[in-house]
């Protein structure tokens, strides 16, 4: 009788840490802020400055009161905006697909520098971002190869044609220079991770993430149900259930414990409570 009482209790204690652990894997949200109006994408430094971009590519700063500091006005003569980069609130950039043109901005969004990479040779490129140095990673869809270039358009770094690595042509849709390493992220391919000598270092399988983020040691990323989040010294991933108030949201990004959360009414910003 004594064994059967001490397997109950065990089998209890494993239903009850099974609930636990099903309970934690849903994120509660509360909502701190809400900055009004329709805005095609957004961005966050690290000093909580919101960067929001209107359908006519016009670029809004509002700092972490809530305030508008800044605006910068769409240059039309490059077209629409792909991307930004504001991982250093210094040296802001605004990248130009359509016209292989980097526009770097001062923190109050003066234009500084613009550089056209058809110039240096660099036809075409999806992906750009600040270097750790305050140079440039560009990646060259044409000959396939991850380059660092300078103000000036001259290229510092350049890795071999990644066709002679990987079975495929990879083609990264976002760069991230983050603690020593460089992340190139594309959707059916999954992450590459290169050191800042352009070695590959590691492959990983993520595929179909949105917003991807690095957070210190782990990787994070959103589909339409879940947070994805996968740390990279365990090998291990987990997922963490979104509230149906965040299914339709056309951007996530997370900082510290918000979740800033683009919608067709807005940006909302949520405090997260067990993540």
């Amino acid at each position: 009788m004594a064994r059967l009482n001490f397997i109950f209790i065990c089998l209890l204690s494993l239903i009850v840490f099974n609930a636990k652990a099903q309970s934690d894997s849903v994120i509660h949200l509360t909502q701190q802020a809400f900055i009004e109006g329709t805005y095609t994408n957004f961005y966050v430094d690290n000093l909580n400055n919101i960067y929001l971009i209107n359908a006519d590519n016009q670029i809004k700063k509002i700092n972490e009161k809530g305030d508008s500091i800044a605006v910068a006005n769409a240059l039309k003569r490059f077209g629409d905006i792909y991307s930004m980069d504001v991982s250093n609130s210094l040296k802001i950039i605004v990248y130009y697909k359509d016209y292989a043109t980097i526009v770097v901005l001062d923190r109050f969004l003066k234009n500084i520098n613009t550089i056209d990479l058809r110039k240096y040779g660099i036809i075409q490129a999806h992906a750009v971002a600040v270097s750790y140095d305050n140079n440039y990673w560009v990646f060259d869809d044409v000959e396939n190869k991850l380059k660092k270039i300078d103000d000036n358009g001259t290229t510092l770094l350049s890795t071999p044609d990644l066709r002679t690595i990987f079975d495929s042509t990879f083609i990264p849709e976002k760069i991230i220079d983050y603690s020593g390493y460089i992340y190139l992220y594309n959707k059916k391919s999954g992450l590459k991770i290169f050191d800042y000598y352009g070695a590959l270092k590691q492959s990983i399988a993520l595929l179909n993430w949105n917003d991807i983020q690095i957070i210190k040691n782990s990787i994070l990323g959103f589909d339409n149900t879940a947070i994805h989040v996968y740390t990279v010294n365990v090998f291990k991933e987990a997922a963490y259930t979104l509230q149906p108030i965040l299914t339709n949201a056309k951007k996530i990004q997370k900082l510290m414990d918000e979740l800033y959360v683009l919608k067709d009414d807005g940006l909302h910003v949520y405090l997260i409570e067990n993540f």
